[in-house]
């Protein structure tokens, strides 16, 4: 029987933020292996899938701050090609030309649906991706806030740092909020 109290949330693990990406995150493309073996464990226990994927329009304010990443429509928005999304519901956010777009709660599916609807009846969910210190913690602190059981995935996360430290700060502060910091291995028992 499936449990759809649980869910599996991916954050944008996308080819804009992989090595030789536009917005490259160091050893981001580490996170897919994990994502993987969390997504296939998920599956067999019918627990609800969900991506999220910056989906940004060719100009928006985001790109006052960041370089040109994840345009909609481009190879570097597009999934890193070993991320296997089989029955992955995805939900796009920076979908607006005056908005970050940081959190996948503010993002919806192809049929406009938020993550919190996807999400109903869900207790606790899973969360890795990229990155760390920006939409992970965005996703995780969102999610805290609706008052999921949030699990960090810390060997399926990486950060962009850009100031020395940020991805560890950026745990702590979820942890504070009530995250709890585990790894793939603990989730899956080996």
């Amino acid at each position: 029987m499936p449990n759809k109290e649980t869910a599996v949330l991916g954050v944008d693990p996308q080819n804009d933020f992989c090595p030789g990406g536009a917005l490259a995150v160091r050893e981001g493309d580490q996170v897919i292996e994990p994502l993987n073996k969390v997504f296939e464990h998920a599956r067999r226990q019918g627990w609800k899938l969900a991506l999220s994927r910056d989906w940004h329009p060719e100009e928006t304010v985001h790109f006052d701050k960041w370089p040109i990443h994840c345009v909609q429509g481009t190879t570097g928005a597009k999934f890193h090609p070993d991320l296997n999304t089989d029955g992955i519901t995805v939900f796009s956010k920076g979908m607006e030309d005056i908005d970050d777009g940081y959190s996948p709660f503010e993002g919806i599916d192809d049929g406009e649906r938020k993550l919190d609807d996807f999400l109903d009846g869900v207790k606790r969910i899973y969360v890795g991706g990229l990155a760390t210190d920006y939409c992970v913690r965005a996703a995780v602190l969102d999610a805290i806030k609706r008052e999921y059981e949030v699990y960090l995935l810390l060997d399926a996360v990486r950060a962009v740092d850009l100031e020395e430290q940020d991805g560890q700060k950026a745990i702590e502060e979820m942890e504070r909020a009530g995250a709890i910091i585990t790894d793939t291995k603990e989730l899956l028992g080996n």
